[in-house]
């Protein structure tokens, strides 16, 4: 034992012994409270610290596919990059953590990517756009989570795996959800879908809608209700057999998660996250939904998706 070993008081001795459990010899994961050289290694990117915050960002720029803006070919560095932040969470407990993201996504890589992060227990929060006349267009998903902070990294290497597996499936990027066309005439049947959604239907030349409405307090003291677009909404075309569903969830931070893992569990697409007033109490969100199949399962869908909201 050495002269030092031999001085330090037995408390130091405990500390110093139960902190090489934790982080074994890696200062930098004892100082960040997870190891970020596990960090890379599980997503298989090099990644930055920033000591003053005590955060570890792994960032992949998307560099696969030629994006331009008004014709100009844009640089990674402009805002094509998907990055994932983590940061010490679960009450300073070693290895717990919390992560931010957000991800670049072309349109046919946004729900697998979407359901790869359901799968891993991440959380999806907002789903927009950046630019306007991008080719091909671009879209932003806001990815959020916490626990072990390994776990939380695989999220997000099943997330890029999931829109790395779609570029080597399709190289081209799709330009619709499904080769099948619609009627040229539409004529869904009301009955058997009020049925199944429980309300009475809207009807106008062989579509059909539900709007499902709900109340915020607005900052002025005021109440929005649904003429005000405060609604849940569900709009049908095509035929009985042949149908396409689009709409519009309205959803509370705590209701969001569950509707949206429940429309693609039924794989409804989700085409945006978003809010659409900013001093609403309880503050919604809104996500954006479009699926084709038969009316009657479409509905079903849709009615499981409200049911997470005890509708």
């Amino acid at each position: 034992m050495s002269h030092l070993t031999r001085t330090l008081p037995v408390r130091l001795l405990c500390v110093a012994g139960i902190a090489g459990l934790f982080f074994g010899s890696n200062g930098a994961a004892a100082e960040l409270g997870f190891d970020p050289a596990a960090i890379e290694t599980i997503t298989g990117v090099k990644g930055a610290r920033n000591d003053a915050e005590g955060v570890f960002k792994v960032s992949l720029p998307r560099t696969d596919v030629p994006v331009t803006v008004e014709g100009w070919k844009i640089p990674p560095f402009m805002g094509l990059t998907s990055w994932a932040a983590f940061k010490a969470g679960g009450m300073g407990m070693a290895g717990m953590a919390m992560v931010m993201g957000d991800t670049v996504l072309f349109e046919d890589e946004v729900n697998p990517a979407m359901s790869a992060a359901f799968a891993h227990g991440l959380e999806v929060t907002a789903l927009h756009n950046h630019f306007f006349f991008d080719e091909p267009k671009v879209y932003f998903m806001h990815i959020g989570g916490s626990g072990k902070a390994a776990d939380l990294a695989a999220g997000v290497k099943a997330v890029w795996d999931a829109i790395a597996q779609t570029r080597a499936a399709h190289p081209s990027i799709a330009r619709q959800f499904t080769a099948q066309g619609l009627p040229a005439t539409n004529a869904v049947t009301a009955a058997p879908l009020e049925k199944i959604i429980g309300a009475q239907a809207q009807q106008n030349a062989g579509m059909v809608k539900f709007t499902i409405g709900r109340e915020v307090k607005m900052g002025d003291g005021g109440t929005a209700t649904k003429e005000m677009g405060v609604s849940t909404w569900a709009a049908f075309a095509g035929s009985d057999d042949n149908a396409v569903v689009d709409g519009d969830f309205a959803a509370t931070g705590g209701e969001l998660q569950a509707a949206l893992k429940s429309l693609r569990a039924d794989g409804i697409a989700i085409v945006a996250i978003h809010s659409h007033m900013s001093d609403d109490t309880p503050h919604l969100f809104f996500l954006h939904y479009w699926g084709r199949g038969r009316a009657a399962d479409l509905a079903a869908s849709v009615k499981r998706a409200l049911a997470t909201q005890g509708r």
